[in-house]
């Protein structure tokens, strides 16, 4: 089945850019309380994924890291606990179900790259859900 179905578009996604501080993420995570938002550069390619756990470690590895100190800190340099990849506009929705077992959403490109939107842990466990249910009718 085509994942453009299970797609929550770029439009509906929270994301950051990678020229935004550590503060500014800061406060965007404070107001949206994401999990996980993905980091895009100034044209829209995809480069990664910020993490909550992300935020976290980069206050406490840095003892003397306040607010004001973090506005000089670029998101891009914030060390990522792992690296989220994604996956292309004509990848299988198949092709995702490994990929979310370890993440919340699975972020989708085009062929360049360019961040379109993402497809989530709990899209893919409905499909996978109906199919199970198809399979059980025909038994």
């Amino acid at each position: 089945m085509n994942i453009l179905f299970f797609l929550t578009p770029k439009t509906e996604v929270k994301y950051v850019f990678s020229d935004s501080t550590l503060r500014q993420v800061m406060e965007r995570w404070d107001q949206d309380r994401f999990a996980a938002i993905p980091m895009l550069n100034s044209k829209g390619i995809y480069l990664g994924t910020i993490s909550e756990g992300d935020l976290l470690r980069a206050f406490k590895n840095d003892h003397e890291l306040n607010l004001q100190k973090a506005e000089k800190v670029m998101i891009f340099d914030v060390p990522r606990d792992r690296d989220i990849s994604p996956v292309k506009a004509d990848s299988k929705m198949e092709d995702l179900v490994e990929l979310s077992l370890r993440q919340n959403f699975v972020p989708v490109v085009d062929d360049e790259g360019v961040f379109i939107g993402i497809i989530t842990r709990r899209s893919i466990i409905e499909y996978l859900y109906t199919q199970l249910k198809k399979i059980k009718k025909e038994d």
